[in-house]
């Protein structure tokens, strides 16, 4: 209930996510909640600490005022990726949204490695704590808070689909569980000299630096390039499809410029007979349609081939029969035959698996076996190619 407040007081139109401006409001407000929570959180953590001697408590209260400086981090890559494009980003600066989650992750881990080092000295050189039942129930209380931001992140990430919101919200749901497992070590403090303490310390240190890691991967992995959304992918396609001018797609690819903000180039297989003007109109429409209904800036490639030749039909339909038989991994495209009839030769593209078990010469030569089933001496010529799909 929180939350939809929240969201009807500082972010207009909330539910057009696809519109920069609403997806900045979004992202303000995550980050403003962010600051304003944490911030109240290592205040009172940190008092706890300083009253009760408790380096797991005070390691707790840090860990807060990283995650507050997170958020710092995340309202400024808000900022700068909802700048327009210009001469020097003429794609725009999405990408600064994933910077934003590289440097939250890097505070995380840099914290949870300081905690680390301090909890081994505590191990090693014990020191009493002194927790009473007033310090564990209002450190009891703040879980209750960060389940609530947990809730909220999670919400926040779900409608604009933020890598770095996602990646606070995980944060929270680690300082759950570390917060608890602080809460539990206190508890046992206070009927043992063993140094629970520092081994509690120890636990919430290797928590945050799992979530650290886990953060660094989330965002690293669209700054290297990572493959795109299958269901992306796959409704770009069946969209292009049902432009009847269209009989196939492929070479497929997509660049991630921020999210939701895509560029791609693919090749739209089209009837050779056709006028090459219509063709040029009617791709361009295709692609001014996926503009309209994806976050995606689409360029088409023209690959003409013989759809009446019945020659050509017949060997292409042997061609892929065979190529099915061999892998259905396999898949043929830009199909053209030329030579004599006697001596066809055969030009196509196969797509193959980047890991796979045969070289692209037994591959050659297995085609070529299989079609001496048809004809005596066919001659390949065989591109090669990768999916970036």
């Amino acid at each position: 209930m929180l939350t939809s407040l929240l969201i009807r007081l500082f972010v207009k139109n909330s539910s057009q996510t696809s519109d920069p401006h609403v997806r900045l409001a979004y992202g303000l407000l995550s980050g403003g909640v962010g600051i304003a929570v944490n911030l109240l959180l290592f205040a009172v953590k940190l008092t706890l600490g300083l009253l009760s001697g408790s380096i797991a408590v005070a390691a707790d209260a840090i860990n807060n005022l990283s995650d507050a400086g997170s958020a710092i981090v995340t309202v400024v890559g808000f900022k700068l990726s909802a700048k327009p494009a210009d001469n020097e980003h003429p794609f725009g600066h999405g990408r600064i949204e994933y910077v934003a989650g590289l440097v939250v992750a890097v505070f995380i881990i840099a914290v949870g490695l300081d905690f680390l080092k301090c909890s081994l000295e505590r191990i090693f050189s014990p020191q009493p704590v002194a927790a009473n039942s007033t310090v564990i129930v209002i450190l009891a209380a703040t879980l209750g808070v960060k389940s609530w931001l947990f809730f909220f992140y999670r919400a926040i990430a779900a409608r604009i689909e933020s890598t770095v919101i996602h990646a606070a919200a995980f944060d929270s749901l680690s300082d759950l569980l570390t917060t608890g497992l602080v809460l539990i070590s206190l508890g046992l403090s206070r009927f043992t000299t063993f140094p629970v303490d520092g081994c509690a310390g120890l636990a919430v240190a290797g928590f945050v630096i799992f979530a650290g890691i886990g953060v660094l991967r989330d965002t690293i992995n669209p700054l290297l390039g990572e493959c795109p959304d299958r269901e992306l992918v796959e409704e770009m396609r069946q969209r292009l499809l049902r432009c009847p001018e269209i009989r196939g797609i492929h070479d497929i690819i997509i660049h991630n410029y921020g999210p939701n903000r895509y560029f791609a180039t693919a090749h739209a297989e089209v009837n050779r007979d056709c006028d090459p003007v219509y063709l040029h109109d009617a791709l361009e429409a295709a692609e001014i349609e996926i503009a309209r209904t994806m976050p995606i800036r689409l360029i088409l490639h023209s690959d003409p081939f013989d759809t009446l030749d019945p020659e050509v039909k017949k060997w292409r339909a042997r061609c892929e029969e065979i190529i099915s038989r061999i892998d259905t991994q396999l898949k043929l495209y830009d199909f053209r035959l030329t030579g004599e009839k006697d001596a066809p030769q055969f030009h196509f593209h196969l797509l193959v698996p980047r890991t796979y078990c045969m070289s692209h010469e037994q591959l050659t030569e297995l085609i070529r076996r299989h079609l001496t089933e048809f004809t005596a001496a066919p001659q390949l010529h065989i591109e090669f190619i990768n999916t970036y799909v």
